[in-house]
């Protein structure tokens, strides 16, 4: 069965990320992978864009945020929304959900506060990448690679993780589905030597043949007689069979948990999926763009609001759905930078500095807000305008590495940083 009776043979197909063959070798080479500690997974969360952490994790102890921000400033705990003509009926509360007494979380994060209370959910504030830059793409790459300022960096961080954590008497069986993002191409987190696989949907990773349909692919991986792809061999094709046998298509969400209908909800679902699946998921990646909010951004209601609804309703459906395995694991959020202090005149918020975090997980000391308040008067603001750096992110990722993961070698996944100096305590 040569190359061109492969493309014609309509009766069968393979469905991996367009058969990209470098893909299909990723998936091969994680065979030889070693694991990490037994069980233990991270899923990292990339938001896209830039989200407003002073309306997220808003400081409503701090008179100088309202001063900033007189009209997209989220109303202390308790304020409530006035019906006609300031007529109080049937009001909703429009005021930030109080977490300490200084800090509380934006109205659409109210499933996080149960997150919270339970000691599970943990935010940091004032952390961010020590780069100065306000482009979107630098930030990123910074914050992905690992190495801010460096645009040399060839890896991401996460690919150095897997890379240089080596083996240990714990360790989980090597997968191919070891490290996965949920993206149309490896994010430049995952970029590098370590072997990972990128996918759309769990739905691109699947065989859809039948019958003797499947035993002619299966001859042709095992024998590698068509080109296209040459040096596959048969582990891509039993990695597929593994995958298959977890049945996408007929999983049910456990405990109650609720996904939204989006793109970064049905991205959850499927990691929860893999996870309960054992395919010996270590490390999963997904990202969730439209937090660059210039213009109209909105209060208690709107567009930020509208886009925090989503991303709290998901990592809630996630955290319900996975429920005891919560206790190996941790989620942690980002984003490439904050935005300015002060509003705009459009109503939104322009490219700032620090910004702020989730980390979530059964291992993690949550029911607290970790990082060093720098102050919003106009003398504690970075450059006159930003919310200041105080917690570099590269400290609390590490910790993650170490504490959850069991990572050694911290200086060769952040090379030129001293990640152990002054770690937060979050895990």
């Amino acid at each position: 069965m040569n190359r061109r009776v492969f493309m014609k043979a309509g009766a069968m197909s393979l469905v991996t990320m367009g058969l990209n063959p470098t893909f299909l070798r990723r998936a091969v080479f994680a065979q030889g992978l070693p694991g990490g500690t037994k069980g233990k997974i991270l899923i990292c969360l990339f938001q896209r864009g830039a989200a407003d952490a002073l309306n997220i994790v808003v400081p409503h102890g701090e008179a100088e945020y309202y001063r900033l921000r007189p009209n997209i400033g989220i109303p202390r705990p308790g304020t409530l929304s006035a019906g006609p003509a300031g007529v109080m009926g049937n009001a909703n509360s429009v005021g930030a959900i109080d977490l300490d007494g200084f800090f509380g979380l934006h109205p659409s994060l109210a499933p996080m506060k149960e997150l919270y209370d339970r000691g599970l959910l943990a935010p940091v504030h004032a952390v961010g990448s020590p780069s100065n830059t306000r482009s979107h793409f630098d930030a990123q790459d910074y914050m992905e690679t690992g190495t801010p300022d460096n645009k040399g960096t060839s890896d991401g961080w996460l690919n150095r993780y897997l890379a240089v954590r080596g083996t240990c008497a714990e360790c989980q069986k090597p997968s191919a589905f070891n490290a996965v993002a949920f993206a149309s191409q490896t994010p430049r987190i995952l970029e590098g030597p370590a072997p990972t696989i990128a996918m759309a949907s769990l739905d691109d990773f699947t065989v859809r043949a039948t019958g003797s349909d499947v035993q002619r692919l299966e001859a042709l991986y095992r024998t590698g007689s068509a080109d296209l792809i040459h040096g596959a061999g048969a582990e891509t094709f039993d990695a597929v069979k593994m995958l298959k046998s977890a049945n996408p298509q007929q999983y049910q969400p456990a405990n109650g948990a609720n996904y939204p209908n989006s793109p970064f909800a049905r991205s959850l679902k499927q990691i929860a999926q893999l996870i309960k699946s054992n395919v010996g998921l270590e490390v999963a990646f997904a990202d969730v763009g439209g937090w660059d909010t210039h213009v109209q951004q909105g209060a208690a209601t709107g567009q930020l609001a509208n886009r925090l609804g989503d991303f709290a309703q998901s990592i809630s459906a996630l955290v319900a759905d996975l429920g005891e395995k919560m206790g190996d694991v941790v989620i942690v959020t980002m984003s490439e930078f904050g935005r300015m202090a002060r509003q705009n005149g459009t109503g939104g918020t322009d490219h700032g500095h620090a910004g702020a975090l989730f980390v979530i997980g059964g291992e993690v000391k949550g029911h607290k807000v970790y990082g060093k308040w720098p102050g919003l008067a106009r003398e504690q603001l970075y450059e006159g305008r930003d919310l200041a750096l105080t917690t570099d992110f590269r400290t609390v990722f590490a910790e993650i590495l170490s504490k959850h993961l069991g990572a050694h070698g911290s200086e060769k996944i952040f090379p030129g940083f001293d990640a152990k100096q002054g770690w937060l305590g979050v895990v």
